[in-house]
């Protein structure tokens, strides 16, 4: 009887083994994706404890200065379309922030919000920027407003696109199936997520990508590859698993209260990531901001209403960008 439980284990050992190869993604080539993701105006800048950066500079070096973070499990690509418009007037900074696309993994595999902060600082110094004004979405909403707590000195402008950073609301309109995405959702479950190093198929960055937007044509298959080719660059999908295991570590409300810097708050109303309720407490929270939201739009407003959050950044990066510094 035993002969034959040891049988049948050893098969089931054997499937399983043959269901992990066929089934296993493995990492992309580094050289590959610096030549596909990583050509010009790419540069690759080493900003201390060992990190290099992926960061792309564009615009007049003498104009105002604007970073722009990325969020979750994106990449610097993901602001192409305001970067285009933006570095006619403005210089414009983008980078993969550390765990996400060119840059990789963190070298201390430290991905707490500080060290995110840390990293912002090293950015600005590297590049000499004494004012800017910082935007990000999502995930970078959240480091933005983490840096404008902590170094109000050096911003001019803060610019929320369905940013995190804020407590986690407790909706009584907002059905369980009805928020979230699929990758999140796999990332945060234990066990579960762990194969996710190893297997981490297509269409699931394309189910989890679509969820993320109410315009569809945003998950396009050249964006999909993206995602999907990044997130298996050497270190990334360990990196992401590192950052999901920690806590959500919002501001606290007084933190938030004190953030005096000029904001404007951009936010998709279809967004079943970051309800738009949360972005309606931060207007309610921070002292001095303004709020647009965008109907029918999701989680990216920045590339699924392009010209629309355009028409609304580009008066108030009048009134609140640095002037270009004299000759």
């Amino acid at each position: 009887m035993m002969k034959w439980v040891w049988r049948g284990l050893l098969a089931l050992l054997a499937v399983l083994v043959i269901a992990f190869l066929v089934f296993r993604t493995p990492d992309t080539d580094a050289g590959e994706m610096r030549a596909k993701y990583g050509g010009p105006p790419s540069q690759f800048v080493t900003i201390g404890d060992g990190v290099t950066v992926h960061l792309r500079d564009e615009g007049p070096k003498d104009a105002p200065a604007i970073i722009l973070l990325h969020g979750s499990n994106a990449d610097l690509h993901t602001w192409e379309q305001w970067v285009q418009t933006l570095k006619t007037k403005y210089r414009v900074i983008r980078f993969d922030q550390v765990g996400h696309g060119l840059t990789g993994p963190d070298p201390k595999d430290d991905y707490s919000r500080d060290n995110y902060v840390a990293d912002i600082l090293e950015v600005a110094d590297t590049l000499d920027l004494k004012q800017f004004v910082l935007g990000g979405n999502s995930m970078g909403g959240k480091h933005a407003l983490a840096f404008a707590a902590a170094h109000p000195e050096r911003l001019t402008g803060l610019v929320l696109v369905d940013g995190s950073g804020g407590p986690m609301l407790k909706l009584d309109n907002k059905k369980d199936d009805d928020s979230g995405n699929i990758g999140f959702t796999i990332a945060r479950m234990p066990g579960v997520n762990l194969l996710v190093e190893q297997i981490t198929p297509r269409s699931l960055i394309a189910q989890s990508l679509e969820q993320s937007v109410s315009v569809k044509s945003v998950a396009s298959e050249a964006a999909v590859d993206r995602y999907w080719e990044l997130l298996r660059y050497p270190g990334n999908r360990r990196a992401t698993l590192k950052r999901f295991g920690y806590p959500y570590d919002p501001l606290s409300e007084a933190q938030i209260a004190a953030v005096a810097t000029p904001t404007l708050i951009l936010w998709g109303e279809e967004d079943r990531i970051i309800p738009v309720e949360a972005g309606q407490w931060l207007a309610n929270v921070l002292p001095n901001n303004r709020l647009v939201t965008y109907p029918k739009i999701g989680h990216l407003p920045h590339e699924e209403a392009a010209a629309q959050t355009l028409a609304d950044l580009e008066p108030w990066l009048v009134q609140h960008a640095s002037p270009p510094k004299s000759e």
